[in-house]
């Protein structure tokens, strides 16, 4: 009898093993989980912003000697003369975007404090060998933007618009009449712009904290200004030169955008 229980309970610790192992052959290696990636921080670009920066300007000014206190009549023996400046600014901006998913849509006004001067020569037959230092002092513009999120944090975009700009007056030294005195009037010139650049969100310092990098080239209408003149016969009238204005920019500021509305989620 007890030997028959022994065999009993041996039988079954048998199959009980055997049944475990074939169990544990069935299930097979336990399957590899890819440890989860970090979602890429959510930014709104949806809001509007304020900003402040600066940068550096060049300028080119086509210029020539023109006659007639009402008409400006180019004088033909004078060829035109290119002067350049160079100089930097400083900036601030307001604007307001928003995003359609992956793209941004937006518009914006700024004004810029500048020093950005040059040289200026006038060798024509009324206003002889005269020069100076011309400069422009102050500049504004307003326009529209549209870029693209290639990462959540980061957008490229374009933009255009109107611009408007001051040069001072110019004080002028004769150098084939030291007796002489001339000077160059100062102007208001409008134009346009066009533009490209980049912007960053700087999520781990600030949110609502952007980095903004421009690249920007203006160009101003062709206008007239006066040259007053004064030789050993006497003030001279009717003097006047004709400019044309180049400006090529880069500029960078930090914007602190006031967000509205629900944050929306890029595609990629």
């Amino acid at each position: 009898m007890r030997n028959n229980i022994k065999t009993i309970v041996l039988a079954l610790t048998t199959v009980t093993a055997m049944t475990g192992a074939a169990s544990a052959a069935d299930l097979g290696a336990r399957p590899y989980t890819k440890a989860p990636i970090a979602a890429a921080p959510v930014v709104n670009w949806t809001g509007c912003y304020i900003g402040a920066g600066g940068g550096g300007a060049m300028t080119n000014n086509d210029h020539n000697e023109t006659y007639g206190p009402t008409t400006f009549s180019p004088i033909a023996s004078n060829a035109s003369v290119t002067s350049g400046a160079r100089g930097w600014f400083g900036t601030v901006q307001v604007g307001c975007d928003y995003q359609l998913q992956n793209w941004v849509v937006g518009a914006f006004a700024d004004y810029d404090f500048m020093d950005v001067k040059g040289d200026i020569g006038i060798d024509g037959i009324l206003v002889p060998r005269s020069t100076g230092s011309q400069k422009q002092d102050q500049q504004w513009a307003v326009g529209a933007r549209a870029g693209y999120l290639i990462a959540p944090q980061l957008l490229t975009y374009v933009s255009a618009g109107y611009t408007q700009a001051h040069w001072k007056s110019t004080a002028l030294t004769s150098l084939a009449f030291p007796g002489g005195t001339a000077s160059l009037g100062g102007a208001t010139k409008g134009g346009w712009f066009i533009g490209a650049g980049d912007e960053y969100a700087l999520t781990g310092f600030l949110p609502g904290l952007f980095w903004k990098t421009e690249y920007r080239y203006s160009e101003f209408d062709r206008a007239d200004v006066v040259i007053n003149y004064t030789g050993f016969g006497g003030p001279a009238t009717g003097f006047g030169e004709t400019q044309k204005f180049r400006e090529h920019s880069v500029r960078s500021e930090l914007v602190y955008r006031f967000n509205w509305g629900a944050p929306l989620v890029a595609k990629y």
